[in-house]
């Protein structure tokens, strides 16, 4: 063990780095944090009624296809984390196969991203917590209220900001009891139900139920009766949320024991787990949802959805189930922002951001980035206070309308989905942009002559993806009505790029760097 510490300290000593940080993880800890923050549960206790109301039951068959892509992009990560085992992943990756800015780039987008994940992971824990609470204490919470969404969400975050502030150990702990409950969540979940009694048999996940067309979609959008380049397209959103966060393995690499090993394997096994558990449990909730076609129309609506499959089972289990999804909305968000943290950390420990001295310090107490974790818990705090922008009626800026009743942290969210899509793709074309000029990887993981096969199908995947969440086709239209608010995530996204560009002109981080660090350099060296 001690001969594989010493290694991986004399891997991250020739990228530039010394040892700092505790490594104290292994295969199934930078599993556990990777998985947890992919979590099929929160993303699928968020979204199934967005993709089953959008698609119909046949939407279950997405999430393969998602996940096949998604894995591609794995690959690509996972020979660049084994090349660059370093804290702040992504922004490493970006900065060492394209060069400084590129990587400033890939960090900024990534990291606003991150951040936004933590706080909009964190609200979402507020129904399910107040439900539980109702049930089990009598109280008569109001999960819309501003002052719950507040109160809740920034205990929350605090109590996530000290546990991973006491140590990778402790982060790793709970993540690795997110994935037992995760476990017992999903395949759980789709037991009880079968037990209880499905309402329809297998051919009904083969079936549309008339969600292509207006007069009978449950969410009350019509897609012309186009089904694969109509409803699908807004059905899919519901995965492209899900299956991503397998790339935190990455960011936790300095805390990791035989990083360059593992990371690649923690991210495949993630996304691939996560894939499965995702599929049984969405499985299952489609063949519990009750016949005919009120129960139909209730279970896919944003007024009833998931509560109204689980109502056939018994009420303590239910009360189980609403404890085990709490659970997994918090161990999601205490992997986010542990992940975030280690972003933060790794930009200033480069000297990338304002104030990169004090937030690149490590704890002597505890060998984590504790400062860095103030930073990913104060930021998530702030964007937490946007549930209470709330306009009651449409607000016309310049060319776009921002809706009625749409909160600012909801418009901050569908950012973010697009921002890690980018970001993504931001990555695997550095990839790219190395291997044409000439890089030779040198990690454990290493994909030979199938480089450029999975780079190019990968790239083009993340592309379309991108264009599908961003494009502003109308607040009328179902993607706009249920997802992108038409030019409010495109917007949101050009202002943060904005405020990061004003920063990156004005400071030029990128001199605080080496100028001999990326690949092309190190080509022209040789």
């Amino acid at each position: 063990m001690a001969s594989s510490d010493a290694e991986d300290a004399a891997h991250l000593g020739r990228l530039g780095y010394t040892q700092e940080l505790s490594r104290v993880l292994g295969l199934f800890d930078n599993f556990s944090v990777a998985f947890s923050y992919l979590s099929p549960m929160v993303g699928v206790y968020s979204l199934f009624v967005l993709g089953a109301g959008a698609g119909g039951p046949r939407y279950i068959w997405l999430v393969p296809i998602v996940v096949g892509f998604m894995l591609l992009v794995a690959l690509v990560f996972g020979e660049l984390g084994s090349a660059y085992p370093v804290s702040g992943a992504l922004y490493q990756y970006g900065r060492r196969s394209v060069g400084r800015r590129w990587g400033w780039w890939v960090g900024w987008i990534y990291g606003i991203a991150l951040l936004v994940t933590v706080a909009s992971v964190d609200t979402g824990i507020v129904p399910y917590f107040c439900a539980l609470l109702d049930n089990v204490a009598g109280t008569h919470l109001d999960p819309s209220s501003h002052t719950t969404i507040l109160v809740v969400t920034i205990v929350l975050i605090l109590v996530q900001g000290s546990l991973n502030t006491v140590g990778a150990r402790v982060m790793g702990q709970v993540a690795r009891f997110g994935v037992y409950v995760e476990t017992i969540g999903t395949f759980g979940v789709a037991i009880a139900l079968g037990i209880a009694g499905f309402h329809h048999g297998l051919g009904f996940l083969l079936r549309t139920h008339g969600a292509a067309d207006l007069r009978t979609n449950t969410l009350g959008v019509g897609f012309g009766g186009k089904w694969w380049t109509g409803a699908a397209l807004v059905a899919v959103l519901a995965n492209v949320y899900i299956f991503y966060g397998f790339e935190s393995a990455g960011d936790i690499a300095e805390e990791t024991k035989e990083a360059s090993r593992q990371v690649p394997r923690a991210m495949r096994s993630a996304l691939v787990y996560g894939g499965i558990a995702s599929f049984v449990l969405i499985g299952g909730l489609l063949l519990a949802i009750p016949s005919g076609p009120k129960g139909y129309g209730d279970a896919l609506s944003f007024a009833g959805g998931i509560p109204v499959i689980l109502a056939e089972l018994p009420t303590w289990l239910q009360d189980v189930f609403l404890l085990v999804i709490c659970v997994a909305f918090f161990s999601c968000g205490t992997a986010v922002q542990g992940a975030g943290s280690r972003l933060a950390f790794s930009y200033a420990r480069d000297r990338q951001i304002p104030g990169s001295g004090w937030v690149r310090k490590v704890s002597t107490r505890f060998h984590t980035p504790a400062n860095a974790v103030v930073v990913a818990t104060v930021v998530p705090l702030l964007f937490t206070l946007l549930v209470a922008v709330n306009p009651s009626h449409d607000i016309h800026i310049l060319w776009f309308v921002y809706p009625t009743g749409v909160n600012a942290l909801t418009a901050l969210v569908s950012f973010g989905v697009s921002g890690i899509y980018l970001s993504f793709l931001l990555t695997v074309i550095g990839s790219m942009v190395a291997r044409a000029r000439g890089w030779q990887p040198e990690g454990r993981f290493q994909l030979g002559a199938w480089g450029w096969p999975v780079s190019i199908v990968a790239a083009a995947y993340l592309a379309v993806m991108f264009v599908n969440v961003i494009y502003p086709s109308g607040l009328s239209s179902p993607r706009g009505s249920l997802f992108n608010f038409d030019w409010i995530t495109l917007v949101v996204m050009l202002v943060i790029i904005i405020v990061g560009g004003a920063y990156f002109l004005l400071a030029r981080p990128w001199r605080h760097l080496p100028a001999d660090d990326s690949v092309e350099a190190e080509t022209t060296r040789a």
